[in-house]
């Protein structure tokens, strides 16, 4: 069930509500009665995972830092070359 955030449009209390998604908005502060004014929230992120193939561990492919070439991170290679390692690691 997802946490609605509220803020009173008179008062400005702010409070959280557990609400099925399909429940209406509240309309009225709990304090001074007064309109209120559902905010939004950042919420929580959804992951969605996939199978992984067999023998992988769950890693995915460029995970690890023998896969990867610096110069998509950080504008060059860590040998300071200005054009894509293929070396794993990076030979200085």
């Amino acid at each position: 069930m997802p946490t609605y955030e509220y803020q009173c449009v008179n008062c400005n209390h702010r409070f959280e509500q557990f609400q099925n998604m399909t429940a209406l908005p509240l309309l009225h502060c709990p304090r001074c009665g007064g309109p209120l004014r559902r905010l939004i929230g950042g919420g929580a992120g959804v992951i969605i995972k996939s199978a992984s193939p067999a023998g992988s561990a769950g890693r995915t492919r460029g995970a690890g830092r023998e896969s990867r070439c610096s110069l998509e991170h950080g504008g060059k290679t860590c040998c300071g070359r200005t054009e894509r390692c293929d070396a794993t690691p990076c030979d200085s």
